[in-house]
């Protein structure tokens, strides 16, 4: 017992000797699991729910600060939802700003607005309206590891701005009139190195 409680205090130094401080750059990377929203049709009832699927994202981040830090990001980010009548891909670009806090050794958490600016929205072979709004707002809360100039987060994203995609022409005729809810909800795993 006393050697397992020297070899789990030896590894708990060298892991805080080891986690990432103060301020600097970096890039990352990595998977999302995304549901864009609800299928809504024209009386504003909710006809379908998002199928989640797996998306990626990759960009650059910097972070101001040690124990409490600011830390924004610019990421693009491609996600990707199904529904019974095709899946609606988004490519936007995202730009959260996080202020975290160190919480134990290399252990962070952090929370903050999420700015996002979509470049491109496709349904399948459906033809709709434009995007209610190119840019929308969001928030992102989440906990993350820091490893000297290596770190994991696993955060929650959730758009706070309504926006919709309006369905004009297509051959189904039961879209016409009918809208998806663009928010994004979803879990963004990242892997991010600092240079």
């Amino acid at each position: 017992m006393k050697k397992t409680l020297l070899i789990l205090g030896m590894v708990l130094c060298s892991t805080i000797a080891f986690a990432q401080s103060g301020s600097g750059f970096g890039i990352k990377a990595g998977l999302n699991y995304n549901g864009n929203g609800n299928f809504i049709d024209d009386t504003r009832n909710v006809v379908e729910n998002a199928e989640r699927n797996a998306g990626f994202h990759v960009g650059v981040f910097g972070k101001l600060g040690n124990r409490l830090y600011v830390r924004p990001e610019l990421v693009y980010t491609s996600t990707t939802s199904g529904y019974e009548e095709g899946d609606l891909k988004i490519q936007k670009l995202d730009l959260p700003v996080l202020v975290g806090t160190k919480v134990i050794g290399p252990l962070h958490a952090f929370i903050g607005p999420a700015f996002q600016f979509l470049l491109d929205t496709e349904f399948s072979d459906v033809t709709f309206d434009t995007v209610e709004n190119d840019f929308t707002v969001g928030v992102h809360l989440g906990v993350g590891v820091n490893l000297g100039n290596f770190g994991i987060d696993l955060r929650y994203e959730r758009g706070l701005s309504e926006n919709e995609v309006n369905f004009i022409n297509s051959n189904i005729t039961t879209l016409d009139g009918n809208r998806v809810d663009t928010r994004p909800d979803q879990l963004i795993l990242s892997f991010a190195i600092k240079i």
